[in-house]
């Protein structure tokens, strides 16, 4: 009773939190658009404040002392569900789409997905395309990050909660003895690249309102634009090279961030065994697309189409999804190539989707260490990771982790096909939605308005159990959980 009572008044922040956007875009709408979109946002913004306070009651009921294990990974679960539900009403009061659309568009929001079941947006009100675009800038770095933060204002403990909402296999790391400081300090950084991102943008050449808009989607590797076009828009390739700077930036390692800022030393991003691989997988993608495309005969070799092919390789790479050129016709082979630089991912403690390459490079390791055991059967190897050996127990979670990353992606493919899409469609939908990436290809190379409701349901359970690496998920689906 005790953790159910704790996770419903732990729900109090992020329903709180999800009111408070709402409030201020029912203000951003009267005073600042004047776009008459006040009582869509609104009238569910006190809703949720009004339930907020009532929750907030649970307080008396529980002991505040400490956070389980078994709640903080409920809480990590049911705050996603839960956000991207209350965020779905202004969606849907906005739009008109239907609900499981409207929860659909909220939860590839919140994830910094970005796949969309929405057409001109060009035309719709600046208010809902902001707010659009702020729900993946407030969850690139977590929502339960946020919650952390504040967290010590109530007497609750926070690190079970950033375990279990941190990507990546290796989650002990803290940037001060205090978790709540460095969840304060995560935030700063955010804050800090999101501002730079919407000023170059800005001197790039992008209106104002365009480059606050974009930089959010950017830094949290979302990829939601407010044109349908998305960065082909603005037909810039100084534009898609800023782009690119921030959409890297945002699939570093924020701590890394941190660090270098603390030290001066911008070495440290070469000295980092994973940012340093990361980039130059990004290098040799890049470098193997654009030999597909010249030798396919689908483009010159000139210097628009290296910068096309590296926009859409740091596109992908990094989990943000935007696209500048017509990349859905691409040769299959170079489509193929962005699809499994997306199941790739960005760094670990990023915003960025995929498997997060500390986990490809132990991977790597681990098949070579038992490589080397078939040659040498009475030898001892052990595999280092920044000049660290890596626990057993570290290298199972990365391999058990890519296991279910695989018979998820094939399970969900194939119930997306029972549904009616085609293969290639159902392949590269479900990789979108499980590595948070966006785009698709086939019948969805537009947006997914062709998949129907039932899939639609599935690529949404798909971001949150992408989005929250899937044993979080997995564990309060077992009966073990609920056992005592």
């Amino acid at each position: 009773m005790n953790n159910r009572a704790l996770t419903l008044f732990l729900l109090a922040l992020p329903l709180g939190l999800m009111g408070s956007v709402q409030l201020v875009f029912a203000g951003v709408s009267h005073f600042i658009f004047n776009d008459h979109e006040e009582a869509e946002f609104l009238l569910p913004a006190l809703g949720l404040v009004a339930c907020s306070l009532v929750l907030l009651l649970f307080k008396r009921r529980i002991n505040m002392q400490s956070i389980g294990y078994r709640t903080a990974l409920l809480y990590a679960v049911v705050t996603w569900v839960a956000m991207g539900v209350t965020g779905a009403i202004p969606i849907i009061n906005a739009t008109g789409v239907s609900f499981t659309d409207g929860v659909f568009e909220s939860v590839s929001a919140l994830t910094t997905t970005g796949a969309t079941v929405l057409s001109g947006l060009d035309t719709m009100p600046k208010t809902f395309l902001m707010y659009r675009q702020f729900l993946q800038w407030l969850g690139g770095l977590g929502v339960v990050i946020f919650v952390v933060a504040v967290l010590p204002m109530l007497n609750v403990g926070g690190m079970r909660l950033l375990k279990a909402e941190t990507p990546g296999p290796i989650k002990d790391d803290k940037l001060t003895p205090r978790i709540a400081s460095t969840a304060h300090y995560l935030w700063l950084v955010y804050l800090a690249i999101t501002l730079l991102c919407a000023l170059a943008y800005w001197a790039g050449g992008m209106s104002l309102y365009d480059a606050i808009a974009h930089s959010f989607t950017t830094v949290s590797t979302g990829g939601f634009s407010t044109h349908d076009a998305s960065m082909g828009y603005f037909q810039s390739h100084t534009l898609l090279m800023i782009s690119n700077v921030f959409m890297l930036a945002g699939a570093i390692n924020f701590a890394l961030h941190f660090r270098v800022w603390e030290s001066r030393a911008v070495i440290a991003y070469w000295h980092d065994e994973e940012n340093r691989v990361f980039m130059l997988t990004v290098l040799a993608m890049t470098a193997a697309i654009t030999w597909v495309l010249v030798s396919r005969h689908y483009s010159e070799l000139t210097l628009e189409t290296v910068s096309d092919t590296l926009f859409h390789v740091i596109s992908f790479i990094t989990s943000t999804g935007y696209g500048a050129s017509s990349f859905t016709e691409w040769p299959v082979l170079a489509t193929f190539l962005l699809v499994i630089a997306g199941y790739m991912g960005g760094c670990a403690g990023s915003t960025a989707g995929g498997n997060k390459f500390v986990r490809n490079i132990l991977a790597v390791k681990y098949v070579a260490r038992e490589m080397k055991r078939l040659v040498h059967n009475w030898g001892m190897f052990s595999i280092h990771y920044q000049g660290r050996a890596i626990e057993n127990s570290v290298l199972n979670a990365t391999m058990s982790f890519l296991f279910l990353t695989a018979i998820s992606s094939l399970v969900f493919s194939l119930v997306l096909v029972a549904t009616g899409l085609d293969f290639w469609s159902s392949i590269t939908a479900v990789a979108a939605c499980v590595n948070v990436l966006g785009p698709a290809f086939g019948e969805l190379g537009s947006n997914f308005q062709p998949v129907n409701d039932v899939g639609t349901w599935v690529l949404s359970l798909a971001m949150i159990l992408g989005r929250l690496e899937y044993f979080t998920v997995l564990a309060i689906l077992s009966p073990m959980f609920w056992k005592r």
